[in-house]
């Protein structure tokens, strides 16, 4: 069971909170109660609750402070904290989302339904922690923001990858229509933050927003850069057959901005695309969204596409699809030649074009978010390159003219050229690595050369090669030799049949298994067996 704390002054609260629920049935004990954030710090390092609710205004030492020293002594998550407040101490809710809080209640709108809702956001969180802990998650989860810039770009080089990664990402793709949604997060104080704050002021707000989002239809979140953000809505059959989906969607998102303007103090503008019906098709409705958000602003945040097709203007997104086998090359390859030459023929382009600011600016912020969203901490890489602009990356949205919006980007390509060159030397060896792993993380499925490939965004013979230069064995032979070790813990350390272990491992027959068995470890299955018990 998961424990809980229950921290406040008052003792009726936490008799309260303690009757509220049947903390049973949410596998939730209440482990202890504290009546100040001083006795809730040596009660978190005795009994290492999963969960604190926490009063954020008491004496001695505030949930607040509480909450600060947690973080600062545990150095993680956890515990996950639930604050409950009142309309005179609202202000201090917002220093408490620097420290990365769950969520928050107002005391005098506190309701077992509210209590319910917010508990059950805590331990879904807590889940998905501990999902993320199983070491198959571990190497796949990398790949999910490098999977969804692929799709809303158009960069996936044949329908089998897509499909591929998305099964191994475990993404549901099974829906009859979807729409993306392109826009901004925005705070009237944010900018006057440290950096630091404002990271996790919006790291929290996305996170509000997708879990908002997906009361409605099923959703998908990325987050581009600290600001910007992709939403992709899923539909059921029926659900867009009126066809006021567009409407629909302008309240939910309208009423979801609200909320933040409300409990955050931020907001956001976006564009609503096009309905698709087909996912390799949302790349389509990505960029009607984009085009879309160019005319969100003021009373007018949030623009359905269809709005604005009748301004002439309407057509400047860039179309990063264009240079996708290059820029696709260049990243996975870390290709300091290949990007120089592409961002030059960009920056060529642009400066034929010198009318076309929006387009110019469209495109090096998609180079941008294809940057830190496929490099590995890539948010850290980027800001670290401008680390001397007060505005950091960010400094691209001041750049008033196509000309200077070229020299940003030659500034950006000369660093992550350098970057490229230091690391391309390594980067063939981290690939063959990688897949090891994920080999082990995948051995009782059935392995193939095309779908490994696949799953890392590269040719079948290219990570052929990779595997004979950067390995002692081949690829074939590895995953045997993989598989083979975990037959052998199989049969040794339960009452498996030779054909039940076979199948578990993803082998076509029990035949099949016994010949690679004896090949991998030079006797049979079934001789081995006996070995281990003379």
């Amino acid at each position: 069971m998961y424990k809980l704390l229950i921290v406040d002054d008052e003792p009726l609260v936490q008799v309260g909170i303690k009757s509220m629920l049947n903390w049973a049935d949410l596998n939730i004990e209440v482990a202890g109660t504290a009546v100040n954030g001083q006795a809730a710090l040596k009660m978190v390092s005795e009994l290492a609750p999963d969960i604190v609710i926490t009063d954020i205004k008491m004496p001695v030492m505030s949930g607040l402070e509480l909450i600060r020293q947690c973080r600062e002594l545990h150095g993680s998550e956890k515990p996950y904290f639930i604050i409950l407040t009142s309309y005179e101490d609202f202000h201090m809710v917002k220093e408490a989302l620097t420290y990365q809080v769950t969520d928050y209640l107002v005391k005098m709108e506190l309701t077992p339904p509210a209590l319910t809702e917010a508990v059950n956001r805590v331990l879904k969180r807590i889940q998905e922690s501990e999902h993320k802990g199983n070491s198959a998650e571990n190497i796949v989860h990398p790949f999910y923001d490098k999977f969804f810039i692929r799709l809303i770009n158009n960069l996936f080089e044949s329908e089998e990858q897509f499909t591929l990664q998305s099964r191994d990402l475990n993404l549901d793709f099974h829906y009859s229509g979807y729409v993306c949604c392109y826009g901004e997060m925005t705070g009237n104080q944010a900018d006057s933050l440290p950096m630091e704050k404002q990271l996790s002021l919006f790291a929290t707000s996305m996170q509000m927003l997708k879990e908002l989002g997906g009361k409605y239809y099923p959703c998908f979140c990325l987050s581009l850069d600290t600001r910007h953000f992709a939403l992709i809505f899923c539909f059921e059959t029926g659900q867009t057959a009126n066809l006021s989906y567009g409407e629909e969607l302008k309240g939910i998102l309208t009423g979801i901005s609200k909320t933040l303007t409300k409990y955050y103090n931020v907001s956001f503008h976006c564009g609503i695309g096009s309905l698709v019906d087909m996912p390799l098709a949302i790349c389509d409705s990505y960029q009607y969204s984009r085009q879309a958000n160019l005319s969100a602003e003021g009373k007018n945040a949030i623009v359905f596409f269809e709005e604005c097709l009748k301004d002439p203007s309407y057509d400047y997104s860039f179309n990063m699809s264009l240079f996708k086998q290059d820029l696709t090359k260049a990243y996975e390859e870390y290709d300091a030649e290949i990007l120089n030459r592409t961002l030059d023929n960009l920056c060529d382009l642009f400066l034929a074009h010198p009318d076309h600011y929006v387009q110019a600016l469209d495109g090096v912020c998609n180079i941008l978010y294809l940057s830190i969203s496929l490099l590995q901490d890539g948010e850290k890489i980027v800001s670290d390159f401008f680390r001397d602009n007060p505005d950091g990356y960010r400094s691209v949205y001041k750049q008033s003219t196509v000309e200077q919006l070229v020299n940003w980007l030659g500034f950006f390509k000369r660093q992550m050229c350098q970057l490229f060159e230091s690391r391309h030397k390594d980067y063939k060896n981290h690939i063959v690595t990688n897949v090891k792993k994920y080999i082990n993380a995948h051995v009782k499925e059935r392995l193939s050369l095309n779908e490994v490939a696949a799953v890392f965004g590269i040719s079948p013979n290219y990570l052929s090669q990779l595997f004979g230069k950067y390995n002692d064995m081949g690829f074939s032979e590895y995953i045997n030799t993989c598989k083979i070790s975990e037959g052998k813990r199989l049969l040794s350390d339960g009452n498996l049949k030779v054909y039940e272990v076979a199948d578990m491992l993803g082998f076509e027959s029990a035949f099949y298994f016994s010949k690679v068995f004896k090949k991998v470890e030079g006797v049979s299955p079934t001789e081995y067996l006996n070995n281990q018990f003379v």
